[in-house]
């Protein structure tokens, strides 16, 4: 009874910082939560698919701070969602032929990845595009390309939605936050249909993620809205590169 309180208290625990860190980074935080939950030891396959139905609630609650102040673009989201959709899907239909340990290997990868970019060429409040790139095209393309990776990896989309909205279509940081959060709620609802159908999910992990994540995200959108861009990004990325390089180190070892 002790060890399975303690195992429900560690899961709260990273339900708290998930629902902080998703508010306060546009993200619905499954990617964050994967490896802290491996570390918990939860099992690869719901430590990876778990935090995903958790996110939406937590995703929503967030996203009311950054739609009060106007921080969100209609076209952007509207266009990711009808190209994610399909994909997502698509990626979460394969996921099961890569395994838990390949699932969360390349999370962890994914998450020091993008890390490192913020903290190499930070963009803060004066982000411009890549490129002149047409803005309804790039929106489907970017739907597509991280609803599948969302589907394959569990994810809901944030970790890689608000820096390529940032950094390819060169929107605020803090708009690209806004259109992040709405946009992953809306994709984890088929990647959820999707694992559940699978068998990747546990209920019971869900609710305690809940639990501890929906009261801490709108507090993380509200403390994120009133700090600089160039905070956020530097913030973000040590936390990113921190956590992807445990969650690898637990996993390879």
């Amino acid at each position: 009874m002790l060890v399975h309180l303690l195992e429900q208290a560690k899961v709260l625990a990273v339900g708290l910082v998930v629902g902080f860190l998703g508010g306060a980074f546009g993200k619905g935080g499954s990617a964050v939560a994967t490896p802290l939950l491996q570390l918990a030891g939860v099992p690869a396959m719901f430590a990876v698919a778990s935090p995903l139905p958790a996110t939406i609630p937590s995703t929503l609650v967030a996203s009311l701070a950054y739609l009060r102040r106007g921080l969100f673009d209609r076209e952007v989201v509207v266009w990711t969602i009808a190209a994610g959709l399909p994909a997502t899907l698509l990626g979460a239909g394969l996921s099961a032929a890569v395994g838990g340990r390949g699932l969360l290997i390349a999370s962890d990868a994914v998450v020091m990845a993008l890390g490192f970019s913020f903290l190499i060429a930070p963009r803060g409040d004066a982000a411009r595009p890549l490129a002149e790139l047409p803005r309804r095209a790039t929106s489907l393309a970017i739907g597509a390309v991280v609803g599948f990776l969302s589907g394959l990896l569990a994810n809901s989309g944030g970790f890689l939605f608000a820096p390529l909205y940032s950094r390819v279509l060169g929107m605020p940081l803090k708009s690209a936050f806004a259109c992040s959060l709405v946009a992953s709620a809306v994709l984890a609802v088929p990647g959820t249909a999707m694992h559940v159908a699978l068998g990747h999910v546990s209920w019971p992990i869900v609710l305690v993620l809940g639990l501890g994540s929906v009261p801490l995200a709108h507090f993380g959108a509200r403390t994120a809205i009133r700090l600089s861009a160039d905070v956020l990004e530097l913030v973000f990325g040590f936390a990113l590169v921190l956590l992807g390089v445990v969650g690898m180190a637990h996993v390879v070892g």
